[in-house]
């Protein structure tokens, strides 16, 4: 494990302020947070991916990375970054525990994912019945785009761009 480097502190308005760590994909912490997503998505869909299904080296530096938040000493959110090509990087697997909702740690990890990569921009993909998800990820700056998912269902799923080093709103 490795912590976020200092510079990508926290902002102010979080409290209390997590801290962020970089983990393999393969990580018990993340395996939990992944499978509650998932179940999340059963409940609320119907269906969800597997979180296994996508191939854990995608999220190995340098072209991925998976963090995981914590408050104190208890893990409550994570996702992880990848590369889709060498300008564009993918958000996946996000997810912040009922318990930690509405704290600004969803966003958060969304600005530590933006920064730990180089790319222009970063593409998110939600479920469409996931509103607070959406609504987090438009006040953070993204905007609707085409899928960029090969067989995605346009009624079931929305994809959302931001070019990164745009301004945001809080």
């Amino acid at each position: 494990m490795m912590s976020v480097p200092a510079a990508t502190g926290a902002p102010a308005w979080i409290r209390p302020a997590p801290s962020v760590t970089a983990v393999p994909c393969n990580h018990p912490e993340v395996r939990r947070l992944t499978q509650a997503l998932r179940a999340e998505q059963l409940g609320l869909y119907g269906f969800a991916d597997d979180p296994d299904a996508t191939p854990a080296v995608d999220f190995d530096p340098p072209v991925g990375l998976f963090l995981i938040a914590h408050v104190g000493d208890k893990p409550v959110g994570g996702g992880g970054v990848r590369l889709l090509d060498e300008h564009t990087a993918e958000i996946k697997r996000m997810y912040v525990s009922g318990v930690a909702r509405a704290q600004g740690i969803g966003r958060y990890l969304l600005e530590q994912h933006a920064a730990s990569r180089r790319a222009r921009r970063i593409m998110r993909e939600t479920g469409r019945r996931n509103t607070a998800a959406l609504a987090l990820y438009n006040r953070a700056g993204y905007l609707p785009c085409p899928s960029y998912v090969a067989g995605r269902d346009p009624r079931a799923n929305r994809a959302m761009a931001k070019a990164l080093g745009s301004s945001s709103a809080r």
